[in-house]
């Protein structure tokens, strides 16, 4: 099991929408989520920034690979590219964070 950390840009004034929208996160969403193997997912916001900052586990890393394709993904990626930075395909503008210390 894998723990990774990203970081993304909430839009300003956007933090009450983001949370609505993963307090009512689509069920074929969070069980696609879930199939890929990723559990302990947690985003948390820096309100001084607008900056995301999230961290799951996963079983296996390259899971991950096939979710930009999946329709799901790619239908909630749309969904969310009004409130966030967001690519041209509108997956978000996330950044992978490099772990510098864990405390067991």
């Amino acid at each position: 099991m894998q723990q990774l950390a990203f970081k993304m840009k909430l839009y300003a004034g956007k933090a009450q929408e983001y949370q609505k929208r993963h307090d009512e996160i689509w069920p074929e969403l969070a069980a696609l989520l879930t199939e890929s193997g990723i559990s302990d997912y947690y985003i948390y916001l820096d309100e001084e920034t607008n900056t995301l900052f999230g961290t799951y586990k996963v079983a296996d890393i390259d899971a991950l690979a096939v979710l930009p394709q999946n329709p799901v993904m790619q239908k909630w990626w749309l969904y969310m590219s009004d409130i966030m930075d967001s690519n041209a395909d509108h997956s978000p503008v996330s950044s992978r964070l490099v772990k510098m210390f864990y405390l067991p």
